[in-house]
């Protein structure tokens, strides 16, 4: 499998700069024979909040001798294809559930190498104020995601509007285990996630679920434009994907442990007012 991990060497006599080939990464940060090494870490990632986390923790991140190479992506397929590929060392966009089923659904050979922060989805509604207004087979729209749809169903359940059988697994429901439907809800899930913002300034359905991140990259505020937003207790933390080759890459380890530093955690709950949420697990 290719591999693009690369090491700059610069070496303290001469103004050699001798750039190292693929599958050196190993060596990363090894200053032995008094030479100073960097580097470069090919990262994938969604335009917000996760390309502006890593923009804010690169300068951090140059002082531990590791410089980002940011690819932003507005889309769930292509980073992942491209993590595989060899052309991304990493990516950063999915939260555990869909990264569970996307390395299972494509025998990806990637590891989870740490989760940073939450995007709780919002239910968002142009006329309604609240999920108890919501009237007799109104129609809730939700992305092609399946990922995302216990997500959705257990917000309706904490509303007392839907209910499952006990013992379902929540992050792998679909809305054919639900068991309890009091206002015959309607679930529609046939657009694609970044499209859901559209279809809400649209007036479209009575409810759109809308992950956080595509709402807040349409100028969409979670915590006030919801009518509901997910529990900060749930599962779906993003995380930080590579190859199981590179578990134990040290560059990798430094770029998790920048950001879930304090210094990045502050930055995102100042910038995204709770609507994004640090993890450390």
């Amino acid at each position: 499998m290719k591999k693009s991990i690369f090491i700059k060497s610069l070496a303290t006599v001469g103004a050699a700069l001798l750039l190292a080939a693929c599958g050196n990464s190993e060596n990363a940060g090894d200053t032995s024979n008094g030479n100073t090494e960097e580097t470069t870490i090919k990262i994938g990632a969604s335009n917000t909040p996760h390309a502006e986390i890593l923009e804010f923790a690169a300068p951090i991140l140059e002082e531990e001798g590791v410089t980002l190479d940011i690819s932003t992506y507005n889309d769930y397929v292509v980073p992942n294809v491209a993590l595989d590929e060899g052309d991304l060392d990493a990516n950063y966009f999915q939260h555990v559930p869909f990264f569970e089923a996307a390395v299972a659904e494509n025998d990806y050979d990637f590891v989870n190498a740490g989760g940073i922060h939450l995007e709780p989805i919002g239910l968002f509604s142009q006329e309604y104020a609240s999920l108890d207004e919501l009237p007799d087979g109104a129609t809730i729209l939700v992305s092609s995601n399946q990922s995302d749809w216990g997500r959705i169903i257990a917000i309706f359940q904490e509303a007392g509007l839907v209910s499952v059988d006990e013992g379902t697994d929540l992050t792998t429901a679909t809305f054919d285990d639900i068991t309890e439907n009091s206002k015959n809800l309607v679930f529609e899930y046939e657009n694609d996630p970044a499209l859901m913002p559209t279809l809400y300034t649209q007036g479209e359905g009575d409810i759109v679920a809308i992950n956080s991140n595509f709402a807040v990259d349409q100028g969409l505020n979670p915590l006030e434009d919801s009518i509901a937003l997910e529990s900060e207790s749930s599962p779906y933390a993003n995380i930080i994907a590579v190859r199981s080759e590179d578990k134990d890459n040290e560059a990798i380890t430094k770029l998790v442990e920048v950001l879930r530093s304090q210094e990045v955690q502050d930055y995102i709950l100042e910038t995204w007012d709770g609507a994004v949420v640090p993890v450390t697990e």
